[in-house]
């Protein structure tokens, strides 16, 4: 990617505390703030809102007004209390806005249509040995025009943007993909972003695929979860995130990737993250086993893997995990530490499981022993989050 592309995927911010302002000039941040409570709280009536953000009944109204024209929002049923005229809930209108998410992976790319609501609406996916910028990018042109040609015209004008999610310097794995080092060189100079925009004359964002991962649990996981917490994908290669506050830290664009942090393994020795805890050890030890790894990227909801196999993969990724959670614990408070990935419910329900083992064998002293818990979005979580970009960047309120 070019160096610019790498700088872009603003942070999410929670709406938990945020305050709406009545001076002129604010609207479209106003508008954002009610979208943003609308969808956290699912329903609500225009006298919460007004209470929540501190705005003058007047002034949620207009906007409230304003958002039902446009087709944002929708009205709900009457509430009639005991007192006073019934309040009407409003919500999310899921066809009131499209948003697509590009995922570009070590093993895969996968372009999916959602909408407001962030429900997948159509997708298209491909496996590969390896990405390169040519295929990726005739990849993204052929399935857009594929999942945006049969929408009705009226829906295609409520397109919104195309987020991207993918590794930043992915020349610098060439050697762990087992690819020569001349063919994923074209990366460096390589700008999908830009192409993409000049192709479809749609605003395009891009972000880290795992950073991407961390804001689609932000923006679609559950509402009441914590405001701090460090958050783990298991793709092809481990990544993560940092949540602070509710907001993505990012940094100057990579923080928190959590891949390249040494933990101990066997023998007194050290290794990065990455080379413990990815899929790839796996798919490696079944190759080494005589076995077929392609099926482990065809699907995430099957697996056909040997359970001796994949009960050391855990085991050894567990091991990793539980210590790259204490090193950051030693620096960041982390009330919970979330974890996700490409693979089975079941299996990602073992991972936790023995990542609780092995956090209960570390020394923890002086530290607060965070809560484990799985992530909510799943597999999808690179793809979501990248669509979540232009959902963000247009309809959230921003840090």
């Amino acid at each position: 990617m070019a160096e610019e592309a790498r700088q872009s995927g603003d942070p999410v911010e929670r709406v938990s505390e945020v305050r709406g302002t009545n001076q002129s000039g604010m609207r479209a941040h106003n508008q954002r703030l009610v979208l943003s409570l609308v969808r956290k709280h699912q329903a609500l009536a225009k006298s919460e809102i007004a209470r929540m953000t501190g705005l003058s009944a007047q002034t949620v109204s207009v906007i409230m007004r304003q958002l039902e024209s446009d087709g944002l929002l929708l009205r709900g049923e009457p509430v009639r209390g005991k007192v006073g005229q019934p309040s009407v809930p409003m919500r999310l209108n899921p066809d009131g806005a499209y948003f697509l998410g590009l995922k570009v992976g070590r093993r895969s790319a996968e372009l999916v249509l959602t909408d407001f609501l962030g429900q997948v609406r159509d997708r298209a996916r491909q496996t590969y040995s390896y990405p390169t910028p040519d295929a990726t990018l005739s990849f993204a042109n052929s399935s857009l025009n594929d999942l945006i040609s049969p929408m009705p015209q009226a829906a295609k004008d409520r397109i919104s943007g195309l987020g991207i999610a993918m590794p930043f310097y992915l020349w610098d794995w060439a050697q762990t993909l087992q690819v020569p080092q001349e063919k994923m060189d074209a990366w460096r100079t390589a700008d999908l972003r830009a192409d993409l925009s000049a192709a479809h004359d749609i605003p395009v964002s891009v972000q880290n695929d795992a950073t991407a991962a961390c804001g689609a649990e932000l923006v679609f996981g559950p509402p009441d979860g914590p405001r701090d917490f460090l958050y783990f994908y298991v793709g092809y290669f481990v990544g993560g995130g940092v949540v602070l506050n509710g907001s993505i830290y990012s940094g100057r664009g990579n923080a928190g990737a959590l891949g390249p942090l040494p933990v101990p393994v066997a023998a007194g020795q050290v290794k990065p993250l990455i080379d413990v805890a990815s899929l790839y050890v796996l798919e490696r030890a079944m190759v080494a086993a005589g076995h077929d790894a392609a099926l482990l990227w065809e699907k995430s909801e099957h697996w056909n893997v040997p359970d001796d196999l994949l009960t050391k993969w855990i085991e050894g990724a567990a091991r990793g995990l539980a210590h790259a959670i204490v090193s950051s614990c030693s620096l960041i408070d982390f009330e919970c530490v979330k974890i996700d990935g490409w693979m089975p419910v079941t299996v990602k329900d073992r991972l936790i499981a023995e990542v609780d083992n092995q956090l209960s064998k570390l020394n923890l002293t002086g530290l607060e022993r965070p809560r484990i818990d799985a992530g909510s979005v799943g597999p999808d979580a690179r793809a979501l989050g990248a669509a979540s970009l232009p959902l963000s960047e247009r309809y959230l309120v921003e840090a």
